[in-house]
């Protein structure tokens, strides 16, 4: 059943509940589900235009587009890169991994996650739009053109829901979303968080680039759901953002870029104030969650300036002297709480590049 027809569906229940069953409770459960089901057709509809009429300033920032040896990016997948940062990341993608894509664009992240896993079906891009998936399969024989290694069936397209994703438990290394997550409200972000979390093998990790806002909006913003669908009124603060992660099971949290995204002004947007919002870059890893909390990296770091040549707190955290340390955000609170002056604490930078006190 596509978007369409569930939302007739739904229809035919709200009428059926306030005219013939007058049930108040069901009715308003009716009515709720087809708001939620009518953002998202409008979502389906965006993407499904988007996938016949490229359109190049729909989501995507300034990103450089980057290419490694022997990859070549055709431009229609770079014209159809609806995301708002990268989620392919060297680091996370040695030794062949098992990776799951959702929300597949023009296919331009699943070459490139093809390109670190050259085998068949290495990848999964999936979608629920038709359209979407058949121009990823279009460009994919493009992108055979241009690159030798490539072959389009290292990528295993399905149509699917994030939030019913048709995929095994535990059975990916690397799973990744670009500017999708904020797009969905709050129950249905949970249930497509959830879904990641099932289907990553333990220490598995979860790459997402997403719009953020640290200003409140108004009901009006977030209840347009072009806007929504345009990924600008969805956006969540960072600190929202990360307790949707944790609270779904993630014990590791790494944000690792924070960069300019757009601006809604009063002139074209239903708001009163200047409303700034940025993109982020960040991975959540299926790390049992510590007892003392989950460990989130915001790109702190810790410096030891005292006269020994390091300092060790007994809890497995040494710092040698006039070395920076990256520190989760738990650590650097801990440190700080005794007190000492010969340590130094940098603010969050939003930058975390790996490596550190976890």
């Amino acid at each position: 059943m596509d978007a369409q027809q569930e939302l007739e569906v739904a229809v035919k229940e709200l009428l059926l509940n306030l005219l013939v069953k007058n049930n108040h409770e069901s009715f308003m459960n009716s009515y709720q589900r087809i708001k939620n089901m009518s953002y998202l057709e409008t979502t389906h509809n965006v993407y499904k235009e988007a996938a016949l009429t490229p359109d190049v300033g729909l989501c995507c920032t300034t990103n450089p587009i980057w290419e490694l040896p022997g990859l070549k990016i055709p431009r229609i997948m770079q014209e159809m890169n609806y995301g708002c940062g990268s989620t392919v990341h060297a680091r996370d993608l040695t030794n062949n991994p098992k990776m799951l894509y959702v929300g597949v664009g023009g296919g331009m992240e699943l070459l490139q996650f093809a390109y670190f896993n050259r085998n068949k079906g290495g990848v999964i891009g999936l979608d629920v739009v038709d359209e979407m998936l058949e121009a990823s399969h279009k460009n994919f024989k493009i992108a055979e053109e241009q690159n030798e290694w490539f072959k389009s069936n290292f990528v295993d397209l399905r149509k699917g829901d994030a939030m019913d994703l048709p995929v095994e438990d535990n059975s990916i290394d690397v799973a990744a979303q670009n500017c999708l997550f904020n797009i969905f409200k709050s129950d249905d972000l949970k249930k497509a968080i959830a879904e990641m979390y099932r289907v990553l093998k333990p220490h598995g990790k979860l790459v997402m680039s997403d719009p953020t806002c640290e200003q409140p909006m108004n009901d009006e913003l977030r209840n347009d759901a072009r806007l929504r669908a345009l990924c600008l009124s969805g956006s969540l603060s960072i600190a929202d953002y990360v307790k949707a992660l944790t609270d779904a099971g993630f014990g590791t949290i790494e944000i690792r870029a924070r960069k300019p995204y757009r601006i809604l002004d009063p002139k074209n947007y239903p708001t009163d104030e200047l409303i700034y919002i940025e993109s982020i870059e960040v991975a959540a890893i299926k790390d049992p969650m510590p007892a003392d909390g989950p460990c989130i990296f915001t790109g702190r770091a810790a410096i030891y300036f005292g006269d020994e040549d390091y300092f060790d707190d007994g809890l497995g955290h040494t710092l040698l002297k006039n070395q920076p340390l990256a520190i989760c955000d738990k650590t650097t609170a801990a440190l700080q709480a005794l007190g000492r002056d010969d340590i130094f604490f940098s603010e969050s930078t939003f930058h975390y590049d790996g490596g550190g006190c976890c």
